[in-house]
């Protein structure tokens, strides 16, 4: 579970950094913009929040996974409840991706 807290910390300070939208517009938009480097969908998001980024973050070639709750995500950002988020800066985006087991797309 040390992990879980390492990319909880990672995207708070991301947040902090000004380097993270949320919320499914934002998120949507990120990707679309081609400014999205990586997306986090919660796990208890709905299923079609996660196969709508799932496809098009597949068609974007934007990395995805679904990671925590929606209270993890929110929480780790400084609000209530997030389902989706996208980082915008490919430090973060790659120190969280190294963090989060590629192979299962689905964590908890």
């Amino acid at each position: 579970m040390i992990n879980r807290d390492k990319v909880l910390s990672m995207v708070g300070l991301a947040t902090r950094a000004g380097k993270v939208t949320s919320g499914e517009l934002s998120t949507e938009k990120a990707v679309k913009s081609h400014k999205a480097v990586l997306v986090l969908v919660a796990g208890d998001a709905s299923e079609n929040t996660k196969k709508l980024f799932r496809n098009m973050c597949a068609y974007y070639h934007v990395p995805f996974r679904i990671y925590g709750t929606k209270a993890d995500l929110g929480h780790a950002m400084g609000k209530e409840f997030r389902a989706s988020m996208a980082l915008l800066d490919q430090g973060f985006a790659g120190a969280i991706l190294k963090l989060v087991n590629p192979e299962s797309e689905e964590r908890r």
